[in-house]
């Protein structure tokens, strides 16, 4: 199954911290990528795979329609795929499914960002209760979803690059800045995503039929 992402990979990117522009010398390469699986191999009874890891370490890819499924749900992780700046494969394929990138977006991502970083707030916080100790790392990425999140309900568009805010994210990171005041950023930001989500332009739903007809391009251009 793995020369399906070898084969018939129609992006590939970089996420993580490479992409947040919160990378040191020695971080990782998180490679993401959507693969096209052959359109007629969706007519056996044994379909293809939904997602694949591999074959390189920390890379994952999702088959093109899998992919579009859960950028229409909000998922954030999805949607920065989508937005990456670090593409290191594209294709005529891909190149459609990033003209049609805006149809996935709409109100719902208020929800899907919050809720990320309140459930990441809320490990955080117990973690402390029952333990005493704080996962830095963890209450960065908590601040950085609401930043994000904020972000695409003013603008339209997924913030993936937070070089601008990388010393104050990596003092969190490190352990430096006092929870106290990690906690009280988060609430500001909360805040923030309330009123965003309040004035938003972004529609209701997303544009289901703009997907509808990506894909059915997408399948036909595969049919071989």
């Amino acid at each position: 199954m793995i020369e399906l992402v070898e084969r018939h990979t129609v992006l590939a990117v970089v996420v993580g911290s490479r992409a947040y522009g919160l990378h040191g010398p020695a971080s990782d390469y998180d490679r993401r990528g959507v693969f096209v699986a052959p359109t007629r191999a969706f007519w056996r009874l044994d379909k293809p795979p939904t997602h694949l890891d591999g074959p390189a370490a920390e890379q994952f890819s999702w088959e093109f329609e899998r992919l579009c499924v859960l950028a229409l749900q909000g998922n954030p992780t999805i949607l920065e795929v989508l937005w990456s700046p670090l593409i290191e494969t594209i294709t005529v394929d891909g190149q459609q499914l990033l003209a049609a990138r805006r149809a996935f977006l709409s109100r719902r991502v208020a929800e899907t960002y919050g809720s990320y970083a309140r459930d990441q707030l809320d490990r955080v916080a117990a973690r402390r209760e029952r333990t005493g100790e704080t996962n830095h790392k963890q209450a960065m990425h908590m601040i950085r979803l609401l930043v994000a999140g904020a972000h695409v309900l003013r603008t339209g568009e997924i913030l993936v690059d937070v070089r601008h805010l990388r010393d104050k994210l990596l003092a969190v990171r490190r352990g430096e800045l006092p929870w106290d005041r990690v906690a009280a950023w988060a609430a500001d930001l909360l805040a923030e995503l309330a009123d965003a989500d309040a004035a938003t332009a972004l529609p209701e739903q997303p544009d289901r039929d703009a997907v509808d007809r990506l894909l059915a391009a997408v399948r036909e251009r595969n049919l071989q």
